[in-house]
């Protein structure tokens, strides 16, 4: 009985200390991609929560450059896309926006250099985050499918 109840004891404080390790680390695992989510905050040094809505950003960058068959393979080479898309901040691309993108190198990217200071991202790390999903986009479409992103996010 005494190891019955030392081996319960056991599995309490194991299970205590693996919700606590979780609990201490940021994750990307409630993402709409985990993989993708967790490789950009890695390379942005952000929280999977900013990298998510990074991506977000830019992939909505793209699907407004894109045609619609063309979106459509992007957007289908991205398991959660609809998730990415939800958790990209609400921005304005207006002069401010066009300002703050001029002022990192960004040209056609002002959107996305709006939505990377709404999420407390520097706007120059939008550079950092484009090759990021490109290569996301080629790894898991092919390379047509990551030439039309990278087409667009220059």
């Amino acid at each position: 009985m005494k190891l019955v109840s030392l081996a319960a004891g056991v599995v309490v404080a194991l299970a205590l200390l693996t919700a606590n390790t979780h609990a201490q680390t940021p994750s990307a695992e409630g993402t709409a991609n985990p993989e993708l989510v967790g490789a950009l905050a890695k390379e942005l040094g952000s929280t999977p929560k900013q990298a998510e809505g990074a991506a977000g950003s830019l992939f909505g960058v793209a699907q407004s450059k894109l045609s619609p068959p063309d979106w459509a393979k992007v957007s289908g080479a991205v398991p959660g896309m609809a998730g990415l898309l939800k958790a990209a901040p609400a921005t304005s691309s207006g002069s401010g926006a066009a300002a703050l993108a001029g002022a990192a190198g960004l040209g056609n990217l002002a959107g996305a250099a709006s939505a990377f200071s709404a999420l407390g991202l520097k706007p120059e790390l939008v550079m950092k985050a484009v090759p990021v999903l490109v290569n996301f986009v080629t790894k898991s479409g092919g390379a047509n499918i990551g030439s039309l992103l990278a087409g667009v996010l220059k």
